[in-house]
């Protein structure tokens, strides 16, 4: 059972969360000469918060649900309000964390839309900088959004028992993400000479940057919301989260150079562009013959990439079985999680449709083809 009567409402309240908590505080003001900047950061805030899955949410609505015995949207738990906000609060800071990874790649597109940083640039075309200025205002964009997601998660905690373990695990959520991603800097300067320590490195990474707010945490604010003893909400979250979001990293990795701009919302190979060191580059080096794995360290070492490397890149990590080793990878992890959930129900003492639940929502991470051996 998949929990996603909730979209439209999350949807909604996120905006207004975005638009409440990301802007200027209500009864200040700012300069005059200076509001327009700060409508612009505001407005833009809102807008690079739509869209997207929702998956973090609906995985921390799910996990409460299934715990409390409710179905979702109808339930009738005084707690799931606050619930809502506390997922709204994850993806608030997805977004924050977006944004920043847009600067730091040098992207052009997000969600199909161009990525905040270079919006604010168009914004302020007629700045002397518009470039350097849209990168600076996108900074401080994913700064705000970063301490909204803060004061929202404060004020939803503050309306559960759990209050102060549930500020602790989305603060420590934070910090996660913040060594993931220097960890993931790190990552892009390891030689590729070496390819088995990078991908052992690049799964490491995964762990802090990507399981630790898109799986684990909304997996344990969800329980401690629903009141499970702290101890084993995290000991749960992390049997499933990890394995969990590490399948969902490298299906995104994957899906980059199989996928296409209408499903994604970003060129194919944009990770093969930015010259990233994805497990699949090192599956590929590890597997390629020499002239092959001498071509792949040429391009990726290379200051550019064009189109014709983009399709060249994606040909050899076919023909080295790279992206065949990438789905195997996907499946096993996909399957330690599925089994992780059926741990967790007999823990939690949940119902057959409890388990439904959760079940289902984690298998919306992964695409069905890619959740089978």
């Amino acid at each position: 059972m998949e929990n996603v009567a909730a979209l439209p409402a999350l949807e909604s309240r996120i905006a207004t969360l975005v638009a409440q908590y990301a802007g200027v505080p209500a009864g200040m003001t700012v300069p005059r000469t200076c509001a327009a900047v700060m409508d612009a950061v505001a407005g833009q805030g809102v807008v690079s918060s739509e869209g997207g899955k929702r998956l973090r949410a609906l995985l921390a609505l799910a996990t409460f649900d299934a715990v409390r015995g409710g179905t979702g949207a109808d339930g009738d738990d005084p707690g799931r309000s606050a619930v809502m906000d506390l997922a709204c609060a994850i993806e608030v800071f997805q977004t924050a964390a977006l944004v920043h990874d847009d600067i730091i790649d040098d992207s052009d597109l997000r969600r199909g839309k161009p990525s905040a940083h270079r919006a604010l640039a168009a914004a302020l075309s007629d700045a002397p900088q518009p470039d350097h200025a849209g990168r600076g205002l996108g900074i401080m964009l994913g700064d705000l959004l970063a301490t909204a997601s803060v004061a929202i998660a404060h004020d939803a905690a503050s309306r559960l028992p759990k209050t102060q373990p549930i500020m602790r695990a989305f603060l420590n959520m934070h910090r996660e993400v913040e060594i993931g991603q220097v960890l993931d800097l790190a990552v892009e300067e390891a030689p590729l000479d070496r390819p088995e320590a990078l991908a052992s490195s690049s799964l490491g990474v995964f762990r802090w940057k990507t399981a630790s707010y898109t799986t684990i945490a909304p997996i344990e604010l969800g329980l401690l919301a629903a009141g499970t003893n702290t101890t084993k909400a995290r000991a749960i979250a992390e049997s499933v989260g990890a394995p969990l979001g590490l399948a969902f990293q490298l299906a995104d990795d994957l899906i980059d150079v199989i996928g296409s701009p209408s499903s994604t919302g970003k060129p194919v190979g944009g990770d093969i562009r930015e010259g990233k060191r994805t497990v699949l580059l090192a599956d590929a080096l590890i597997a390629a013959d020499g002239a092959d794995r001498a071509e792949l360290i040429r391009m990726f070492e290379a200051p550019v990439r064009d189109g014709d490397d983009v399709a060249r890149a994606i040909s050899l990590f076919g023909s080295t079985g790279a992206i065949d080793r990438s789905r195997g990878r996907i499946a096993t992890l996909w399957h330690a999680a599925d089994a992780a959930v059926g741990d967790a129900a007999g823990m939690l003492g949940l119902s057959d449709e409890g388990r439904a639940l959760l079940a289902g929502a984690c298998a919306r991470f992964l695409p069905a083809h890619l959740r089978e051996r």
